[in-house]
């Protein structure tokens, strides 16, 4: 496992122990790093950056750490690391950080903290159960034998992992099923393991090309997924929610692309990261841009180089397709499309979040490093998510208690005001 797998994990596993006491004491190396990796993504910018005590303290609160007790271990963690330096005023000085940098520093942070055995093995059941359901038979064995824990404490650890949230379990007893809600959906665990297990010979050696393709090209377009797999093995992906399928609409009509769950959802809930659709749609129309549209319209070439000018601030175009291919996006304020006349327009990205996610998605990559953030909730309007058939609700991401405390903490972050 990667560095920035395994540092994402311990994000992913710190939120699911963060309020919970005996959580956070069991599991104490996973919730000490990844509130000092959190805290330091929240500090820091893409270049070095310098922070008053009153900044610091409110990217401590808008984290969820307590500043009386909480805050100073983390900032000793990351100190100790030399990331940031912490002046006797209480100012931070922070190098340059990235998303994956800084999970890379998450899973270091993990290491350095001695984890006790099962909270390493509550890293190798997450990646375990993201593979495809697993019972909890197999996952016994699994667990007892790679982190060397007896019958009576594996029975006890998967216990918790579910309990806790560090996997999803259906089923009672030895008919359990493991499996990542995220991308095994949730009454869906057991038809996907069923059908995976049901594969030929040749369908596995086709959906394991068929994975590869995905893996390079981040989206692939539906008809074509229909020639590589076959109907019948496609609608049987399809039901067990294997892929999913995107649909970006514009005056030529609607267009299916074809992503990989794990490509976005594989450590944070699809149901309150609207960020993470939102990408979806960049990536389909930008897949629907190099592979469906005429060079009249502005057919996309260098995809790459495309969203790295976007992500420098710059705008791209003219051409006449960004004024209807990217509409949904424009509504929701993740671009800002301009006409220039003659009916072609230029196009910036505001929201630098969604092009990353994107550009790692399309370079093959996946959104690990998106998961330090939950990102604002929001509607969508104008595209289809693969979510949007799986449930008639989203979860909202709540806010700060009161207007007053919202002043003053904004005043913090600006550096104007005390808390």
């Amino acid at each position: 496992m990667d560095k920035q797998t395994k540092g994402a994990w311990v994000i992913h596993h710190g939120r699911k122990i963060s309020g919970d006491q005996r959580g956070a004491s069991d599991y104490s190396a996973i919730d000490l790093a990844a509130k000092a990796a959190s805290l330091l993504v929240r500090l820091a910018e893409s270049k070095q950056a310098d922070l008053n005590k009153s900044q610091v303290i409110a990217a401590a609160r808008i984290g969820g750490l307590n500043p009386k007790t909480e805050l100073q271990a983390c900032l000793t963690q990351l100190q100790d690391r030399r990331v940031i330096d912490v002046a006797a005023d209480g100012s931070v000085s922070v190098i340059g950080v990235t998303g994956r940098t800084a999970l890379g520093h998450a899973s270091d942070l993990f290491d350095e903290n001695e984890p006790q055995p099962f909270e390493l093995a509550s890293i190798g059941l997450a990646e375990l159960a993201s593979s495809s359901p697993v019972g909890v038979k197999a996952a016994s064995e699994y667990i007892g034998d790679t982190y060397k824990l007896t019958k009576n404490d594996t029975s006890d650890f998967l216990g918790q992992a579910y309990g806790i949230g560090f996997v999803d379990a259906e089923g009672e007893g030895d008919e359990r099923l493991l499996f990542n809600g995220n991308l095994f959906r949730r009454n869906t665990a057991e038809k996907t393991k069923k059908v995976l297990d049901s594969l030929t010979p040749a369908e596995q050696a086709s959906l394991q090309q068929f994975e590869q393709l995905l893996k390079v090209k981040g989206a692939v377009v539906a008809t074509h997924a229909k020639k590589m797999l076959g109907a019948p093995l496609l609608s049987k992906l399809q039901a067990a929610a294997v892929f999913d399928i995107n649909v970006v609409s514009n005056e030529a009509g609607e267009h299916a692309f074809m992503t990989s769950p794990g490509a976005f959802h594989k450590f944070t809930s699809p149901l309150i990261d609207d960020a993470f659709d939102h990408a979806k749609a960049l990536v389909s129309a930008l897949s629907y841009g190099m592979s469906q549209s005429t060079p009249v319209r502005g057919r996309i070439w260098g995809v790459e180089l495309i969203l790295a000018k976007l992500l420098r601030g710059e705008a791209v175009g003219p051409a006449p397709a960004i004024g209807s291919d990217y509409r949904a996006l424009e509504f929701e304020r993740v671009v800002q499309i301009t006409r220039t006349g003659n009916g072609y327009f230029t196009m910036r990205l505001l929201k630098m979040e969604v092009g990353q996610i994107a550009l790692q998605v399309l370079k093959g990559g996946d959104a690990a490093a998106a998961a330090l953030e939950v990102l604002p909730s929001a509607g969508m309007s104008g595209y289809t998510p693969p979510e949007a058939a799986r449930t008639d609700f989203r979860t909202k991401k709540q806010g700060p208690q009161s207007k007053s405390q919202m002043r003053t903490l904004l005043s913090a972050v600006r550096g104007g005001g005390s808390l």
